[in-house]
């Protein structure tokens, strides 16, 4: 079976060692991406790769050859240009707010969306709402499940910089099926939403 998700103007394909370049490219692209954090703030050490022992590149590389870094990566041919991380909550733990969070949260889901990257050349097009549905669409091949994220409440008609936006925006979360639950913070929100598994 093709891994490619989803009918979009673009192709969707889950992280995985063979789509690990691609995706570094991009990073690379963008000096690593949040002050070269290279997507790895909200994973935790595993018993094989402790984040500190080796650059954020090589971590990141380790986490997806074990099998616990999960993303759908939007491509332009063979060129990845988006990105949307999803994982367990074992994978992805240092979420912004976490105290918070886990003292209102009496049903912990079992899949989280933690971080959107879309390449600054395709920005403002629709990219990372192909990267959410890619996402979508990769949990519901893994059999599905409550998802929650906690993507920014923008103030209408407020514009902001995309380094605040690393979780996308509740809009774009309610477009795609996502109901608000509570606030985080100061502008963060949690969403939920239920995925059935693939046919």
């Amino acid at each position: 079976m093709d891994d490619a998700v989803g009918a979009t103007p673009h192709v969707v394909r889950p992280l995985t060692p063979e789509t690990f370049p691609a995706w570094l490219a991009l990073a690379e692209k963008h000096n690593g991406v949040w002050g070269g954090c290279y997507c790895s703030y909200f994973h935790g050490d595993t018993e094989r790769t402790a984040k500190d022992d080796v650059d954020r590149p090589t971590f990141k590389r380790r986490l997806v050859a074990e099998g616990v870094a999960h993303a759908a990566l939007v491509f332009d041919g063979d060129a990845a240009i988006a990105w949307c991380e999803y994982g367990s909550p074992a994978e992805l733990p240092n979420i912004y707010h976490r105290r918070q969070y886990e003292a209102g949260e009496t049903a912990p889901a079992p899949w989280r969306i933690t971080c959107f990257f879309v390449d600054r050349d395709h920005r403002r097009s629709g990219v990372a709402r192909e990267a959410l549905d890619g996402a979508l669409g990769l949990i519901a091949q893994a059999g599905g499940g409550e998802v929650v994220s906690f993507p920014n409440e923008l103030a209408p008609g407020k514009r902001t910089s995309s380094s605040f936006l690393h979780n996308g925006t509740r809009a774009m979360f309610e477009r795609a099926g996502f109901t608000f639950e509570r606030r985080l913070g100061k502008n963060k929100t949690v969403m939920r939403k239920t995925v059935p598994p693939a046919a």
